[in-house]
């Protein structure tokens, strides 16, 4: 019997694209818990022109793609693996995102591609479409995401984690988006 290739979900911001702000994450807990602690479960929507114009400039922090997209290609064209995005950024940050997609070039290869139109927490936009795709695997960079995905879905929540979360005891953590996919690679082979 022919195995099916497995269905590997990407984030895109610190995963698929380098993103080092990323190391900030427990700094922006901190303080969004000491100023914002009506959003202590919750990831801020910005709704003023303002905030969503910081956001833009926030989501700027990712540069360039990372190390592993031809990976994920080659797993792709060798029918190891299925591909998605999907990515919680917001609808107003939709342009952005088109743009990616069409700088790295993954509409040929991925088999969907997601972001966040209807403004929904990103975890539970996340959740929502692990379940609904049926996704094998989903590789995060977000601590806040993985630990409630892993507990929210069925799926192998791979992490990608940043200097100052490293301490952090998880079974799928990685450095690098490349040491997520070796990991990908020895579970097909």
């Amino acid at each position: 019997m022919k195995r099916q290739p497995l269905k590997v979900g990407f984030d895109l911001d610190g995963v698929l694209l380098y993103n080092p702000a990323r190391i900030f994450r427990p700094v922006i807990v901190f303080f969004k818990q000491l100023f914002l602690p009506e959003e202590k479960d919750k990831f801020h929507l910005p709704k003023t022109g303002l905030e969503k114009f910081i956001w833009w400039i926030l989501h700027k922090s990712s540069f360039m793609p990372a190390p592993g997209l031809k990976d994920i290609e080659s797993l792709v064209e060798k029918k190891q693996i299925k591909a998605y995005i999907v990515s919680a950024r917001y609808e107003s940050l939709k342009s952005d995102f088109n743009s990616w997609i069409k700088k790295i070039g993954v509409n040929k290869y991925f088999s969907g591609i997601y972001y966040n139109n209807n403004d929904e927490q990103p975890h539970l936009f996340k959740e929502n479409m692990i379940n609904k795709l049926k996704l094998d695997i989903f590789v995060e960079d977000n601590w806040d995401i993985v630990s409630h995905l892993f507990r929210k879905t069925k799926s192998e929540i791979f992490w990608i984690y940043n200097l100052f979360d490293r301490k952090i005891i998880y079974k799928n953590k990685f450095s690098s988006l490349k040491k997520a996919l070796l990991k990908i690679n020895s579970m097909i082979n």
